[in-house]
């Protein structure tokens, strides 16, 4: 079996796991949070960081071979679901400008905690490529 492991210069050095993996034509996409390139998550609430934290799985979706059409499913990870139900019209905004109006099997988890204490946010996906 032949499992390619893609990590885009584009996003921070991964450390004990890969920024998507691709076996044919199936992309899963690691959970990617406001992560900047640096390594440092990024300040301005969860609307910031659900814009970084989308942008970094479309980036490692693209390393791969992707665009957000692709997508089959998307899973949030969230720290506090009532802030993110209170900006989701900002968050619906931000879907659409990068992702389009199609979307994606979904599911919203609540979680006490993310691998980074900084951040509010995560967002791991699966995704299909070759004929739309």
């Amino acid at each position: 079996m032949s499992v390619a492991r893609i990590n885009p210069p584009e996003l921070s050095k991964p450390s004990g796991f890969a920024h998507a993996t691709r076996h044919r034509d199936i992309v899963h996409l690691a959970g990617q949070t406001a992560l900047t390139p640096d390594g440092t998550i990024i300040e301005g609430g969860i609307v910031a960081q659900f814009r970084q934290a989308l942008s970094n799985v479309l980036t490692a979706l693209n390393a791969a071979g992707g665009r957000p059409g692709n997508l089959l499913s998307v899973t949030i990870y969230l720290l506090d679901i009532p802030d993110y139900q209170a900006n989701g019209k900002e968050i619906g905004r931000i879907w659409r400008e990068l992702v389009g109006s199609d979307y994606p099997a979904m599911a919203g988890i609540g979680v006490t905690s993310l691998w980074q204490p900084e951040a509010l946010v995560e967002i791991q996906a699966v995704a299909a490529l070759g004929e739309d």
